[in-house]
């Protein structure tokens, strides 16, 4: 609270001299009552500043852009008086983290131009890491947090994402997806947490902790809880489709996390781009105002998905109460003009923008960004820093689930002969991590500090192992065979399965089950390792392996699975989602969710080995 003493001297003028006395006041209350009265205080600010803005300068706050698309020129930023900036997939900063710290400097500075000089809010999808800078320290993704059901890694890894955030510049991430899939075919299962209601529950009020830090009204960085309401239980797994189940239904299963999310203080929250019964999200004034923001008590900022007001219902999803939205894509102009024409012929009233604004403002205030807009510079060398990758590495070796041991075959004694490790994804960083991965959807090679299976195996094996990229089956003399399959890297609608006839499938690819045939007929014992973010039908492929384990995508310290693999440390991990026994299931014939239907898994929710 002292920083408030240091205001930004282009909004320090608009401040009256009964405001000043009362800030220097506060400053000399017990500390116990400083949350209050700081959030008091803001207030106050809130209202003297929105009762100097014009019309543009409200709706610039209202806008979100992207930094190298929807703007040609920086000067943009003042001119259209902007209140957001998201980066995301597309050209970089540059390879620093200083480069990334300077550009946002730069935007923050053509903000602090205008006549009013509100700070910019720099949004990223920062989902499992500071996952859009290469070099950065990258968690398993949600899924696998999910697996390790440890609270108190999870609040540490949003901790530490949040602190490799702010070193590259940015204040806002679009993170926790608090979600509950319910079928395997949507591309986005692994961004959530669990199936469970109750487990997204706990995780995702840690994952807030972690990112916010321990008071309501001074955020560490800004979360947002995703995506509101029902993007996980669409029909058949689709992004995007529409969600049926009951008003009843929503309450119950999908409704538990956001309402924790909010009594952690939560920042924001995204729509989603599903319709629930029919009606868009984007749009649904009973679940944005009625729901969130007036039942359950949501004072901070909604904020639409992508393209959200020309694609849901442009003035309407304002109606509905959503205050900013994501103007990127040649939306900008459209979207400002829109407003202005709306707020003009009475389409939207007035009070529902000042409403949006102060909500904004609220959140800026509660970051700091008044006081200190820019980035600290002292934060730079703590990017994929050894510490942050020993908490990654220890959510890698909590997160795996061991489905199958036969006769024992682990842990695998350091000093045996000879290992043959296959396939593609043991040795390349990008597969093994998923979508969300330095681009959005992911790479396909390695990347700055990473680490991978192969590498980890290497560095504790006592004997020779040797790689077969290709499973062609040379070394029949091996003892033991670890084979690592799965999916390529993926990214929201791109990783939805559909019909199966795309290229992702509820499967392993023929020439990944190749590879597992082929080192059965040679006789070493078979570990495979499935790199996944959602449970695959593999029912013939465990049956075919000695042992099973479920890696889901963890991130950049691949070399945390061979220490459990090796017996460094035991398995831990438990299933955050029942385990499909059959494609069959997903034919439709219960329904169009898979999930909560009174089908009989492989493997239920909760099941895991130990050594």
């Amino acid at each position: 609270m002292l920083g408030f003493m240091n205001l930004n001297s282009k909004y320090l003028k608009f401040i009256s001299n009964a405001t000043l006395l009362s800030v220097v006041f506060l400053l000399s209350i017990n500390s116990c009552c400083l949350d209050t009265e700081r959030e008091n205080l803001i207030e106050v600010q809130i209202e003297e500043l929105l009762n100097k803005m014009t019309l543009e300068e409200k709706i610039g706050q209202m806008s979100q852009v992207r930094h190298f698309y929807d703007i040609d020129d920086d000067n943009d930023i003042a001119e259209k008086l902007i209140g957001s900036v998201i980066h995301t997939q597309g050209p970089t900063p540059g390879e620093t983290a200083k480069q990334w710290q300077d550009r946002f400097i730069r935007l923050q500075e053509k903000a602090l131009s205008t006549r009013l000089g509100i700070p910019l809010l720099l949004g990223v999808d920062a989902i499992h890491g500071q996952n859009t800078f290469d070099g950065a320290t990258i968690f398993p993704h949600n899924i696998g947090m999910g697996a390790t059901r440890n609270k108190k890694l999870v609040e540490k890894a949003a901790e530490i994402t949040a602190l490799e955030m702010k070193a590259t510049g940015f204040n806002w991430t679009f993170s926790p997806c608090i979600a509950i899939p319910y079928n395997e075919k949507w591309g986005r299962v692994y961004e959530a947490f669990s199936e469970s209601t109750e487990l997204t529950q706990q995780l995702g009020k840690a994952s807030i902790r972690g990112y916010q830090g321990f008071t309501k009204n001074k955020f560490n960085v800004m979360a947002t809880a995703k995506h509101f309401i029902g993007d996980g239980s669409t029909e058949y797994g689709t992004e995007g489709g529409n969600t049926s189940l009951s008003m009843q239904e929503v309450s119950e299963r999908l409704l538990p996390p956001y309402r924790d999310a909010v009594k952690e203080g939560v920042g924001a929250v995204m729509v989603s781009f599903n319709s629930v019964g029919g009606n868009t999200m984007h749009a649904h004034k009973v679940l944005i105002t009625d729901t969130l923001k007036n039942s359950i008590g949501f004072d901070g900022l909604v904020v639409t998905d992508w393209k959200g007001y020309s694609r849901f219902g442009k003035n309407d999803i304002i109606n509905a109460g959503i205050d900013m939205v994501m103007a990127v894509d040649g939306d900008l102009d459209a979207f400002q003009q829109g407003l202005k024409n709306g707020l003009e012929n009475k389409e939207v009233d007035q009070s529902r923008d000042d409403d949006a604004v102060r909500i904004i403002l609220r959140q800026k205030y509660r970051l700091g960004l008044f006081e200190n807009p820019f980035p600290d510079t002292t934060l730079r060398d703590t990017i994929g820093c050894e510490l942050h990758r020993d908490y990654a590495r220890q959510a890698v070796r909590e997160s795996l689930v061991l489905l199958k041991n036969e006769n024992n075959v682990l842990p695998i004694k350091k000093s045996t002969n000879k290992i043959v490790v296959v396939g593609e994804h043991a040795n390349n960083a990008g597969l093994q991590s998923g979508g969300w991965t330095v681009a959005w959807q992911g790479v396909h090679e390695n990347y700055l500090g990473s680490t991978t299976i192969l590498q980890g195996i290497e560095n504790i094996s006592e004997g020779e192992v040797v790689y077969d990229k290709d499973g062609i089956g040379k070394h029949s003399d091996a003892d033991i065979a670890i084979i690592v399959v799965g999916e390529l890297p993926y990214a929201e609608f791109f990783g939805d399965i559909g019909d199966g006839t795309g290229t992702h499938k509820l499967t392993l690819s023929e020439k990944h089950q190749n590879y597992i045939n082929t080192y059965q007929d040679l006789g070493p014992e078979i570990i495979v390792i499935l790199i996944s973010g959602r449970p695959l039908v593999t029912t013939k492929e465990i049956n075919a392996s000695d042992a099973f384990v479920v890696a889901w995508l963890p991130g950049s310290e691949g070399d945390g699975i061979a220490e459990v693999l090796f017996g460094d440390y035991n398995f831990t991990g438990k299933l955050p989602h029942s385990w499909p026994a059959s494609e069959r299931d997903y034919n439709g014939k219960y329904g169009p969710n898979y999930w909560g239907k009174k089908i009989e898994p492989l493997f239920e929710y909760g099941y895991g080995l130990i050594y």
